[in-house]
């Protein structure tokens, strides 16, 4: 059977840079960063200091105060993403496609906020006391069930949870729901929202977050001084769409997705495997699935997330893939500036790489200053780089082991 062609026709996000897709990507691209000194928290409880947090977001600019009263922050995020994708794509969803739209979108924790918030009551006013909405508030998957709520979309409804590697699967699972032809569009991405006690004292605890404390420089992918990452909050949303149904009724075509890999490393819950060989075979699955040879690749979004292991790693790996041109294709890591949104980066990162090729700019990575021996590769250090961008690779690697990369290319009918 012919595989679909799907292409990407709306975006819609909300990050620590921007509070919508376009603002996101504009700040991206000019290399300012959303770190900033953690204020959601007492950050004189933590050794970590800094966080990428999204600052005067308004659930009620999209969702019915009552509903948003019912739904965890990530979930609120997503619905608000999801609305300006679809909104951005110019969807109409109606009683007779309804059937054929689905929404896939993934969070690596969901609701830990309303998790630690009913804990506090429960033990301070007893079980009685516990929330009728605390269960469906905490789910991951309920993020992917309000926006089918809010939206209508009555298709194939699920949520990928692969740490910080479920956005990215989340939209290649959905990219083979239409592929496949079991939807004509999917609503897809990942969402954030992990700024929060418990979570803050588990990736300080685990050594994963940096403890250097001037936000401005506490961000470093790929630097030799770099001392762990950042964590951020958000959501990233794509309306994928059948290529004949996108034309069929005019649509905006960003790029054409054409391949997703994603792969098990068997290996260590927190740590890549060894010369990051998952990570080969995901990004090697995905350009044959595209159909591209790694030449045809002018810019691979990293998952870049400012901590050793996952860098050396990560370069070792696109060395295998790219022998020769891996010294001649761009690498950036876009968690320079929005911190590491965990289940809703690999998303935002889509949304990035899609832009890149829309708009023939590579994002930089800022903050590089002092090389390391270890990762010699191009990392288009500190300003953006106008150039044609006929295909991008991204990866997302997460806890556990998940390994996925996206390809993107400029749609040519």
């Amino acid at each position: 059977m012919e595989k679909k062609r799907v292409v990407v026709t709306g975006l819609g996000a909300l990050t620590p840079v921007g509070k919508d897709a376009q603002t996101s990507w504009e700040n991206i691209i000019q290399g300012k960063s959303g770190i900033g000194y953690l204020t959601r928290l007492d950050k004189e409880m933590y050794p970590a200091k800094v966080a990428a947090e999204i600052h005067d977001f308004n659930p009620e600019e999209y969702i019915d105060k009552k509903e948003a009263r019912r739904m965890d922050r990530f979930t609120q995020y997503a619905v608000a993403a999801a609305k300006m994708a679809v909104q951005d794509a110019k969807l109409e969803i109606t009683d007779e496609n309804a059937p054929r739209i689905g929404v896939w979108i993934g969070s690596g924790i969901g609701g830990m906020e309303t998790y630690e918030e009913q804990y506090r009551i429960f033990l301070e006013k007893g079980p009685r006391r516990v929330s009728p909405f605390f269960v469906p508030m905490m789910i991951p998957d309920m993020a992917a069930g309000q926006v089918s709520i809010a939206l209508g979309a009555k298709g194939i409804n699920s949520c990928s949870v692969t740490a910080c590697a479920s956005g990215a699967n989340s939209i290649g699972d959905a990219f083979k729901v239409i592929q496949r032809g079991d939807a004509v569009a999917m609503i897809t991405g990942g969402t954030e929202a992990p700024l929060t006690h418990m979570a803050f004292a588990g990736f300080s605890s685990a050594k994963a977050l940096t403890f250097h404390d001037d936000p401005n420089t506490a961000c470093r992918p790929f630097d030799k001084n770099r001392s762990g990452f950042v964590m951020g909050e958000g959501a990233g949303i794509l309306v994928l769409e059948e290529l004949e149904h996108a034309l069929a009724r005019g649509a905006h075509i960003y790029a054409e997705i054409a391949g997703y890999g994603a792969t098990g490393d068997a290996f260590h819950i927190t740590l890549p495997a060894p010369g990051g060989e998952g990570g080969v075979r995901a990004m090697r699955q995905a350009l044959a699935d595209a159909g591209l040879q790694p030449e045809d690749v002018d810019y691979i979004n990293a998952h870049g997330t400012s901590t050793e292991a996952n860098e050396k790693y990560e370069t070792m790996a696109i060395k295998e893939v790219f022998g020769e041109h891996a010294y001649k294709v761009a690498v950036s890591s876009t968690k320079s500036m929005t911190g590491h949104l965990l289940g809703a980066a690999g998303a935002v990162e889509a949304i990035f790489s899609v832009k890149a090729i829309e708009d023939g700019i590579i994002p930089p990575t800022i903050n590089y200053e002092t090389p390391d021996p270890e990762c010699d590769l191009d990392y288009v250090p500190n300003v953006a780089r106008r150039q044609e961008v006929r295909a991008v690779l991204s990866n997302s690697l997460g806890f556990g082991g998940h390994n996925a990369a996206l390809v993107f290319k400029k749609y040519e009918a």
